[in-house]
């Protein structure tokens, strides 16, 4: 088995590998990006510096790709506001195309002769620990990372990041919720090496927890901790869900046991059509609904997380009220944002049951049965020992729950919630099959779900 899985690593890495020309050509434009923002810093007579960051300076970066981040370093006493205005007018300089993004401070992205660039400002400070901006702590890493990874360790870092990537484990996005590209490489170095981190994945025990300098400050409560070497108070597996720590232990296994390819290959289904998905409901013998609404324009790092706020919320919701929710997912495009609910009760009865507290214990037995007594319910009557009423259920519909201002009393993100109060369609049945028109493969996902989805 271990030839097989030697053998399956070996192909991936040759696949994964950047060839010479690729370096070289990466070298040059890198360097010709450099002295461009090198100029623009003069022009603009400010004190800064150009570092490159990112995994094509710590020589993890996979075949293929085209990202350059470059980062303009400004002397920590700068102002806020003339950072930002140095950091963006050096950014269009040197990339007259770009446009503007924004992460904890605007920044300039663009295309400069088939690679995408990020121009980052920051500050440069003495300690990773002692930031005034949250990306100031990235050529840290970048430092911390280069002085570790050995030409081995970094192609390991390659594999790794397509074995990830694969499985739909990789990326920090709030969407993925997945391995950064700096957590990867951190486990690599650990563990040294890619298959001693799959084979110590198998028997993962969450938390799973590294200090990897021993100098931890603070404690996390998430499925994994990584202590950032360069940063004592915060944990680089921040944003790593359950879900993907899980879905890696999963796949390690599935890698170890039947080593293959396409475990190193992302999984995409085809799309469904409508009658499809309405056939395959129809089998379930369920009740899908789904909100659909105009997407909040808000960027994904925001979006994704509101979706789940709010998909969770409602879900909550139709839990409590008796409505049992099988599963619930959403979905967004760049204009359309969906939130469907699975149903396996659609439909209650006109009463509910509600059980108070046994007789014997007194005055709040008491207050319980005064409350009843000659309120509209069936009793209060005794079973076992306890009181029990039957009473007029507030809501018996699913549809009127979503249907009505009462969506509105839930857990919502709060870009979602104006959305919705603006306008939304309530899809039931059949007529949640319309959406495999533009979510045909997200529809595909749901209706046949894998450890990778």
């Amino acid at each position: 088995m271990s030839d097989e899985f030697d053998a399956t690593v070996k192909r991936v890495r040759e696949r994964v590998e950047p060839a010479d020309d690729e370096r070289e050509r990466l070298a040059a434009v890198t360097e010709e990006l450099t002295d461009r923002a090198r100029e623009a810093i003069t022009d603009r007579a400010v004190e800064a510096d150009v570092v490159r960051v990112g995994s094509t300076a710590r020589n993890t970066w996979l075949a293929g790709d085209r990202d350059i981040d470059l980062f303009v370093r400004f002397p920590s006493d700068l102002d806020r506001e003339e950072l930002e205005s140095h950091g963006l007018a050096i950014g269009h300089e040197v990339l007259p195309d770009g446009r503007e993004e924004y992460a904890e401070h605007p920044y300039v992205v663009g295309e400069f002769e088939g690679f995408a660039v990020d121009l980052v400002p920051c500050y440069d400070v003495e300690d990773a620990a002692d930031i005034r901006s949250a990306v100031d702590r990235t050529p840290f890493h970048t430092e911390y990372i280069s002085e570790r990874l050995t030409p081995d360790l970094a192609s390991d870092v390659r594999v790794c990041k397509q074995f990830f990537t694969g499985i739909g484990a990789y990326g920090s996005d709030l969407k993925t919720r997945g391995f950064s590209g700096f957590l990867t490489e951190l486990l690599v170095v650990e563990y040294g090496g890619f298959r001693p981190l799959v084979e110590a994945a198998t028997a993962w025990q969450p938390p799973v927890e590294f200090d990897p300098e021993e100098h931890a400050t603070e404690t996390f409560d998430d499925p994994m901790v990584m202590i950032d070497p360069t940063d004592p108070g915060r944990n680089v597996a921040a944003v790593l869900s359950a879900s993907n720590v899980a879905r890696v232990q999963h796949f390690a296994r599935e890698l170890l046991a039947a080593p293959r390819d396409s475990l190193f290959t992302e999984a995409q289904p085809d799309a469904l059509a409508s009658d499809a998905v309405a056939a395959e409901f129809e089998r379930r013998g369920t009740t899908p609904m789904a909100i659909r609404f105009a997407a909040p324009d808000i960027v994904d790092d925001q979006l994704w997380p509101q979706l789940e706020r709010s998909r969770q919320g409602i879900r909550e919701e139709l839990d409590r009220r008796g409505f049992d929710v099988l599963r619930a997912a959403a979905f967004a495009d760049d204009g359309t944002a969906v939130l469907l609910l699975e149903l396996a009760v659609a439909e209650r009865p006109a009463v509910e049951r509600h059980e108070g507290p046994p007789v014997h214990v007194g005055e709040h037995a008491e207050r319980f049965y005064d409350a009843y007594a000659d309120d509209d319910v069936y009793g209060p009557f005794i079973e076992g020992d306890r009181y029990v009423v039957e009473r007029e259920r507030a809501v018996t519909s699913a549809v009127d729950l979503l249907d009505s201002d009462a969506l509105f009393d839930v857990a919502l993100g709060a870009h979602v919630e104006s959305a919705l109060q603006s306008e939304y369609d309530l899809l039931v049945g059949e007529d949640v099959a319309t959406l495999a028109d533009s979510f045909g493969t997200e529809l595909a996902r749901y209706l046949d779900p894998t450890p990778r989805n």
